[in-house]
């Protein structure tokens, strides 16, 4: 098995990641919200359309 972020061997103390570095990014992945499951539902189109109005005008 590979690591998912750098394709090296895994190691047993960290699998499925090569070391606690690879790990970290792949927290960090998950708390910057960069991990998403695909959504056609209506509420969640416009759940996401708010959200990035909001964005925008909070960096204007």
């Amino acid at each position: 098995m590979s690591c998912p972020i750098c394709k090296r061997e895994t190691d047993p103390q960290y699998r499925p990641f090569c070391s606690k570095r690879c790990a970290d990014i792949d927290l960090g992945n998950w708390l910057k919200g960069s991990y998403s499951i695909p959504s056609d539902s209506p509420e969640d189109i416009e759940k996401a359309e708010e959200e990035a109005q909001a964005a925008q005008k909070w960096q204007h």
